[in-house]
């Protein structure tokens, strides 16, 4: 498999504590992974992968934090089409939106032509127990999934 792009914004911990286990899984899969967090990176680097996942947690009532902000608006100009997405991220179940900001990244990869091959993944606060087994089969599965479109 192609290099797996692993990009993630991380506050408290928790989206990079969830981008760890999906980089075990990615691996144990098989992958190579590229990890960078989304204040380190310009949005020119989606183009150089076809396989991307995509990560962050909600800021106040279902917002993207600032740190990948830039990243999401310099987005606008690529065309993600025949690239395979998966979308995590941390939230707080007390706010009206829980993991607003997965659906927005999520949006914005389908709005530029890319193809989410699995169903994102929202986890409040940091992954425990049975959600860290959930994280490592979301990385398994994202290299089965292209493994399986291509063989």
């Amino acid at each position: 498999m192609e290099n797996v792009l692993l990009v993630y914004a991380t506050m408290s911990g928790n989206t990079e504590a969830m981008a760890d286990l999906i980089e075990k899984g990615l691996t144990e899969a098989g992958a190579n992974v590229d990890r960078h967090e989304a204040m380190d990176i310009d949005a020119d680097v989606l183009n150089d992968y076809s396989h991307i996942i995509l990560g962050a947690y909600t800021w106040g009532d279902g917002d993207l934090p600032d740190d990948f902000m830039d990243l999401y608006e310099d987005m606008e100009e690529l065309d993600l089409t025949g690239k395979s997405f998966a979308v995590f991220g941390s939230g707080d179940t007390s706010y009206d939106h829980f993991c607003g900001a997965v659906d927005v990244i999520e949006e914005k990869v389908k709005e530029l032509g890319g193809e989410m091959i699995l169903p994102s993944v929202k986890i409040e606060f940091n992954p425990e127990g049975d959600e860290e087994e959930q994280l490592i089969s979301f990385g398994k599965q994202f290299v089965q999934i292209h493994q399986q479109q291509v063989g």
